[in-house]
């Protein structure tokens, strides 16, 4: 990992709500640990294209600052664009929906990060199958474990990037609104609704032959799904 500051770039400096910025590295590798969702923004001949991938960091990963590694398909016609180039990857979990006196002052709770870099196609054979076992362990921890090693043909047909952390930036909002104080006084109710994500009970496949296994069950209970 590296001891470089978030934002040590002017790209990735935030210029606008700095309240609201987040210096701290742990900051960013807390948000990447939670979040399950990545979006990543890459230009595709002659417009701009944003897509959701599967993600999971490497902290200690061969890129500067560590590395984020990104799921996607080798049929993917994006992906001969992306590779080489510059992309954005955001990473955003919405906390809350804030209600204020007036419409201005309406917002929402969040934590969102952007990395920004040079992107590369993870071509060697134990990095890439070291960053597909990442990637399964995000969804669920220890899964990649119990699994069969993928096929040759299975190999072929997924792709992995790789984004340095280097240049990121986060941002948190959290709490109530922040209203003017003639509204306040006005009286319309002001708050906050919170939001979080909650699992419900894993459901078995209509073929499966097992029992529910326990890294699924731990996972599903980690996410807020009634203990069983």
């Amino acid at each position: 990992m590296t001891s470089v500051p978030l934002s040590p770039t002017a790209r990735t400096t935030v210029q606008r709500g700095r309240t609201r910025v987040r210096t701290d590295r742990a900051a960013l590798h807390a948000l990447l640990e939670d979040a399950l969702v990545a979006h990543l923004g890459v230009v595709v001949a002659d417009h701009p294209v944003v897509l959701p991938v599967a993600y999971a960091a490497d902290l200690d990963g061969p890129d500067e600052g560590g590395t984020l590694y990104l799921h996607g398909s080798v049929a993917a016609g994006w992906l001969r664009d992306a590779e080489g180039g510059t992309v954005c990857v955001t990473v955003t979990e919405l906390d809350g929906l804030v209600t204020a006196r007036s419409a201005f002052h309406h917002s929402m709770n969040y934590r969102s990060a952007v990395v920004i870099g040079a992107v590369r196609r993870v071509r060697d054979e134990d990095e890439r199958r070291h960053a597909l076992d990442l990637i399964v362990d995000h969804l669920v921890p220890g899964r990649a474990a119990t699994l069969r090693p993928s096929t040759r043909k299975e190999l072929a047909a997924t792709a992995v990037l790789a984004v340095p952390l280097l240049e990121a930036s986060v941002k948190v909002r959290a709490g109530g609104p922040v209203d003017e104080e003639a509204d306040v006084q006005a009286g319309v109710w002001g708050g906050h609704v919170p939001l979080c994500r909650v699992a419900g009970e894993p459901v078995t496949a209509h073929d499966a032959r097992v029992a529910v296994p326990a890294d699924v069950v731990r996972r599903a209970e980690a996410l807020g799904a009634p203990r069983r």
